[in-house]
C-alpha cells in the first residue's frame, strides 16, 4: 500500500501522531460539552490554535512534523475508507432514479460554480479545485481525495479546509432557521441539508436539530454525494496523468487513476450493501472513522499558518461565502423540483 510507513519513520513519527491523537481526544471532549459543535470541527480548531503559538512552531516544523504529516495524509485516507461502511447502495436505490439524478446534477453544478468563483477571485495554486471539491462533495474528505489525485502541494489544502469548516459550521445555525422560515417539511429540510452542507458530521449536526425525519433523509442524500468521490478522483487523476505526459513527466510519478484508498472506500460500500453487519460493528466503525478524521484535522490545523490565510483571507472568505450561498440556492431549487421522502 502506497501509504505504508517504514518502521524507522514510524518511530520518529510517534510524537507527532501523539499530538494528533491528543487533539482528537480533546475535540471529542469539546463536542461532549457543546453537542452542537461537531467533533471534527473542534479538532481542527484546536490544531489551528496550536499552530498559532509561536513557542511551538519549532517543534511543529521539527520533531513533530513527520507524525503530523502521517496523520494529515494516511489517517485522513484511512478515515475515508471506513466512511464507506456508512453507505448502502440499497439506501441510494430507495431515492429513485430522479432523486439520484438530482443529487448528481447539484454536485456537478456546485463544483463548477465554486471553481469558477474561486478562479475569478484568484485563489492561488490548486486551491480553486480543492475548494470546489470540498464544497460540492464532502468537505475535508473530498479535499484529501482531490489533493491525492492531483498531487497538490500540501500547503494548498489549508485554505480549502478552513473554508469548508467555517461555512459548514455556519450552516448548523443558519440552515435550520431558514428551513423554519420557509416552512419546509422535515423531509424537505433534510434533503436540503444533505444537498447543501459539506462534511458528514456537519450534516448530522444540522439535520439533528430538525428532527429524526429530517436526519434520516439528510444522511442518505449526503452519503450519496460522498459516493461521487470515486468518479471525481478518477477524473482528476486522468487529467493529472495527461498533463504529466504532455510535460514529459515519467510514468512512475503519475497518480493512480483510482487511488487505493478510494478503492477501499468502494469496497466498504459493497460490504455494507451485501453483508448484514451488526449494529455494534457499524457504531464502532463510525466512531473509528470520526477519530481518524479528527486526528487528521488536528494535524492539518497545526500545519495552517494564519499569516498565509490573512494574505488571501478576504478573497478566500468571499469565494467561500459566494459559493456557499450559490449552493444553498441551487440545492433549495432541487428540493422544490424533486422532493424526496
Amino acid at each position: 500500500m502506497s501509504d505504508a510507513v517504514p518502521p524507522g519513520r514510524l518511530v520518529r513519527s510517534l510524537p507527532g501522531l501523539g499530538v494528533a491523537a491528543l487533539g482528537a481526544a480533546l475535540g471529542w471532549l469539546v463536542h461532549l460539552a457543546l453537542p452542537w459543535f461537531p467533533w471534527l470541527t473542534a479538532s481542527l480548531v484546536l490544531g489551528v490554535l496550536v499552530g498559532c503559538l509561536p513557542p511551538l512552531r519549532p517543534a511543529l516544523d521539527g520533531a513533530l512534523k513527520p507524525g503530523l504529516g502521517i496523520a494529515a495524509r494516511t489517517l485522513l485516507r484511512a478515515g475515508i475508507v471506513v466512511l464507506g461502511l456508512r453507505l448502502s447502495l440499497v439506501d441510494i436505490a430507495a431515492l429513485g432514479w430522479l432523486g439520484v439524478l438530482a443529487i448528481v446534477a447539484i454536485v456537478v453544478a456546485s463544483f463548477l460554480v465554486t471553481w469558477l468563483i474561486a478562479r475569478a477571485l484568484r485563489l492561488p495554486g490548486d486551491e480553486p479545485v480543492l475548494v470546489a471539491a470540498g464544497f460540492s462533495i464532502c468537505g475535508v474528505s473530498a479535499i484529501g481525495a482531490m489533493s491525492a489525485a492531483r498531487r497538490s502541494p500540501a500547503q494548498d489544502s489549508g485554505t480549502p479546509t478552513a473554508l469548508v469548516t467555517l461555512y459548514g459550521t455556519l450552516a448548523i445555525v443558519v440552515l435550520p432557521a431558514l428551513a423554519a422560515a420557509l416552512h419546509l417539511s422535515p423531509a424537505a429540510a433534510g434533503q436540503w441539508t444533505g444537498l447543501a452542507v459539506h462534511d458528514v458530521g456537519q450534516v448530522v449536526a444540522t439535520a439533528g436539530t430538525l428532527g429524526t425525519g429530517a436526519l434520516a433523509v439528510a444522511v442518505v442524500v449526503k452519503l450519496t454525494r460522498v459516493l461521487l468521490l470515486a468518479p471525481m478522483a478518477a477524473i482528476a487523476a486522468i487529467g493529472t496523468r495527461r498533463a504529466a505526459r504532455r510535460s514529459g513527466e515519467q510514468g512512475g510519478r503519475l497518480p493512480a487513476i483510482v487511488p487505493l484508498f478510494i478503492v477501499g472506500f468502494l469496497a466498504m460500500v459493497v460490504i455494507r450493501t451485501l453483508v448484514p453487519l451488526p449494529e455494534w460493528l457499524l457504531a464502532a466503525a463510525d466512531l473509528l472513522q470520526s477519530a481518524l478524521l479528527a486526528a487528521a484535522l488536528t494535524a492539518i490545523g497545526a500545519g495552517l499558518r494564519l499569516e498565509r490565510l490573512v494574505r488571501s483571507g478576504p478573497r478566500a472568505l468571499a469565494a467561500g461565502a459566494l459559493s456557499w450561498l450559490a449552493i444553498l440556492v441551487m440545492a433549495l431549487g432541487a428540493v422544490l423540483l424533486v422532493p424526496i421522502g
